[in-house]
């Protein structure tokens, strides 16, 4: 059976009584259509919320794999425990909770993304649960127009994302991504990574992070600015903070992925020194160079960072001073493109890239790659 080849899971699950009588409710949704291609609801007996939810989530793989077996997925929840456990920035401790997530990472396919959202925003999954509890039978597949009471349906993903053309959209949190400017290891195409030699910035370099400050300046309006820990953004955050007049914040997600034993190489010099090991990388982002991090981990850790600036600064324009990599996995998540993208994407130094994120957890891409010398 074939479907779409991306698809949205929202799960939700409740306990009246917690533990009481529990139920799930799950659907998984087409986001070019808005359309719920299947869904489920049942009841649990007496359980947990986290139960409830876990399998909910269960429930919303199960039917992804059976209705778009070839789609790659985005789960929405509103439960933050299930969503952090999932994305492994959370233990997952409690002995009720471990198989049922254990069942969920065999379900899930590779790459899947786990985005929690608000509870206004998964009132579909919620209302499938409370269905479920009060004893309303809930069919499969929501009725047709024409063939039953109407089903009201969530405008599209796509419709969604264009709504930053219109005057009526809520205002979005703009993030404006700066990669740092030159290094010696960038003139020379060597990898750099965390835990490496950690060079500063070139005279090239201060020169191109001044551009990029004067650019800013032009734009107005930057509300915060967070910078890697690494010493090229630091010192690229600073030429931009003495510019704007605001001060810079490290954190630490938005370092550049570790290429271990690989930093300080070339391409070249790594193809004739680990040749299975780069093939293998070349091959799955979930394989980390010898002594490095996977690109999986890093965007796990990206998309923490991301997280917490979206809660932070709602509606604010953030400048981000990091990488590549950080850079082009927040343009891969939001183009929904697998992760092999990454390998097709080439930012210059001190480059921008701008992304608008927006309440309902979409997002669009307005600008990449632009090299503020140049404008």
């Amino acid at each position: 059976m074939t479907g779409p080849n991306h698809v949205i899971v929202e799960a939700d699950g409740g306990s009246r009584g917690n533990p009481g009588p529990a139920a799930y409710g799950a659907l998984v949704r087409d986001p070019a259509t808005g359309e719920v291609i299947a869904q489920d609801g049942k009841t649990l007996g007496i359980a947990t919320n986290n139960v409830a939810e876990y399998s909910g989530l269960v429930a919303g793989l199960q039917l992804a794999a059976e209705y778009a077996p070839d789609a790659s997925i985005e789960v929405r929840m509103d439960s933050k425990l299930v969503i952090e456990q999932m994305a492994g920035r959370w233990k997952i401790k409690h002995p009720d909770l471990q198989p049922l997530a254990i069942k969920a990472q065999g379900l899930a396919p590779f790459g899947t993304e786990w985005t929690w959202v608000p509870r206004a925003q998964n009132s579909a999954a919620d209302a499938l649960a409370n269905n479920a509890l009060d004893g309303i039978p809930i069919p499969l597949k929501p009725e047709a127009p024409g063939q039953g009471p109407a089903v009201a349906k969530d405008p599209s993903d796509l419709q969604k994302a264009l709504q930053g053309w219109g005057p009526q959209a809520e205002p979005p949190t703009q993030l404006i991504f700066l990669r740092h400017g030159e290094t010696p290891h960038t003139a020379e195409k060597k990898f750099s990574g965390s835990g490496g030699d950690n060079p500063g910035l070139t005279e090239t370099g201060q020169a191109q992070a001044a551009a990029a400050a004067e650019y800013l300046a032009k734009l107005g309006g930057i509300d915060a600015i967070v910078a890697s820990p690494m010493r090229r953004t630091r010192e690229t955050a600073a030429v931009v903070s003495a510019k704007l007049g605001v001060d810079a914040i490290v954190d630490d997600g938005w370092a550049e992925v570790s290429f271990g034993d690989w930093d300080g190489h070339t391409f070249a010099e790594i193809q004739q020194k680990w040749p299975d090991a780069m093939n293998a990388w070349l091959e799955s982002t979930s394989v980390a160079p010898p002594g490095g991090e996977s690109f999986d981990t890093c965007a796990r850790r990206a998309r923490s960072a991301r997280d917490a600036i979206l809660a932070k600064y709602p509606g604010k324009t953030v400048l981000v001073v990091t990488h590549v990599t950080p850079i082009k996995l927040m343009i891969r998540s939001v183009l929904q493109a697998p992760m092999s993208a990454l390998f097709r994407m080439e930012l210059r130094p001190a480059t921008l890239t701008e992304i608008h994120w927006y309440a309902d957890g979409l997002a669009s891409l307005r600008s990449f790659n632009v090299q503020p010398s140049l404008v």
